[in-house]
């Protein structure tokens, strides 16, 4: 009789308390998640990246008479300087961002325009400006700026996104239609094709009608194909890439793709090993920059090509984390936007490299040499890590917990002071 009356305590307990979960998807459900996983896939890419640059550009700086480790430093202070940022960006409260989108967009357009009379021709592309010994692209801060003017014009039209006009004013036109010419006045058709990724990007998750996309889409396939038509040498890539005999051929205009697909075939299942890469003595082009994927193929073989792929998806689920649970519809969509606009460039700069898309001179994020693009990317993350600890609960719990500081403190011998014990009177 105890002992069915037990039993029925036992099945009455499990029934109410119900179906417990796992211990690890529990802890996945801590509002600090989304924070450690951006934290964490981003400073382990951006440590990733400079082993790689270290790595595939040394020989290149040797045969330059440079140190070998002249491109790795300057990536390195770049880090640090947007590690810098991201740590600043990712304090302020969201209401900031809000107020700083139009700034923001502003200074951006002044510089693209700067580039025109001002700017400095790199690769055929005219997209860079040179204040001093500082040089950078004025292009890469205009993705912020799109970012989030984007996210505020539409969670302030969430009741008037059905209406055509509403949508293309003032975001199409004339902001984003401003920026993208600005762009490709400098030639740069890689970063124009990844600005209107984040423009579809922002539009999509704002709920635009679908006309706007089959609309929007035209132009801008009817814009690309004038600016490839408009280029000999543009006509010559397109027309080599989809040509079988060129890219047999490594030797002529393929050359690069050539000798990439030539890196990933000698790396192999693993690798030859960090640092003996054959392709980056000077067969392979834009080793550190463009074709660094390459380079992490031939060396480290398939773990560390599915290496960079693994963190690409663990920085997008954290992203899709972060906006699909959001309230506040500016997170969602300037969060959407700098996903697509990271993933969507890794995407074409991976595809490039396999062959998948022609080279177009678009740098894989936070992995690639070049500062622009670190600096700004890493300010991107910080605004993601901005939102992510306004989450609820996560501000609170990152609150309370102390500092590395401390934390590093904490292990140090302190003096305890003897405290005399009285004598217990018998």
């Amino acid at each position: 009789m105890s002992a069915t009356t037990a039993d029925e305590k036992g099945g009455g307990s499990a029934a109410t308390s119900g179906p417990r979960s796992l211990p690890v998807i529990g802890k996945l459900e801590s509002p600090l998640t989304t924070y450690y996983l951006i934290l964490g896939a981003t400073s382990t890419l951006v440590v990733f990246g400079l082993i790689m640059v270290f790595s595939a550009s040394s020989v290149e700086a040797l045969l330059a008479d440079e140190a070998s480790y002249s491109v790795f430093v300057r990536q390195l202070l770049f880090a640090v300087v947007g590690a810098v940022g991201a740590g600043v960006a990712s304090r302020l409260d969201v209401r900031w961002w809000k107020r700083l989108a139009f700034p923001t967009m502003l200074v951006s357009v002044v510089l693209l325009a700067a580039v025109i009379p001002f700017g400095k021709t790199v690769n055929g592309n005219r997209n860079w400006l040179a204040l001093g010994p500082l040089q950078f692209q004025p292009a890469e801060f205009a993705k912020v700026g799109l970012v989030l003017v984007g996210a505020v014009v539409f969670a302030n039209k969430s009741s008037r996104i059905a209406s055509l006009l509403h949508v293309v004013l003032p975001y199409l036109v004339p902001i984003a239609t401003v920026v993208i010419g600005l762009i490709l006045a400098g030639h740069d058709l890689g970063t124009a094709i990844v600005v209107l990724v984040i423009v579809a990007a922002v539009l999509l998750v704002a709920g635009a009608p679908k006309r706007v996309f089959a609309l929007g889409g035209a132009l801008a396939a009817a814009g690309v194909g004038l600016m490839v038509t408009g280029s000999s040498n543009r006509t010559s890539r397109i027309a080599n890439w989809l040509d079988p005999s060129c890219q047999a051929d490594p030797d002529g205009w393929c050359g690069q793709s050539v000798h990439g697909m030539y890196a990933l075939a000698d790396g192999g299942w693993w690798g030859v090993g960090l640092g003996a890469s054959k392709e980056k003595w000077e067969w392979l082009s834009e080793a550190h920059n463009d074709f660094i994927f390459a380079i992490i193929g031939e060396e480290l073989g398939l773990p560390g090509t599915l290496m960079i792929l693994l963190l690409f998806s663990i920085l997008a689920w954290a992203c899709f984390r972060l906006v699909s649970r959001t309230q506040d519809r500016f997170v969602r969509i300037a969060g959407f936007g700098i996903m697509a606009w990271l993933l969507g460039q890794a995407v074409i700069n991976i595809g490039a490299v396999i062959g998948l898309f022609p080279v177009i001179g678009v740098p894989l994020p936070l992995v690639s040499a070049g500062g622009s693009s670190l600096v700004t990317t890493l300010l991107a993350l910080g605004i993601l890590l901005s939102f992510a600890r306004n989450e609820p609960g996560c501000k609170a719990l990152l609150d309370a917990r102390p500092s590395m500081i401390r934390r590093s403190l904490a292990v140090l011998p302190s003096r305890v002071r003897s405290v005399p014990q009285r004598r217990r009177s018998r």
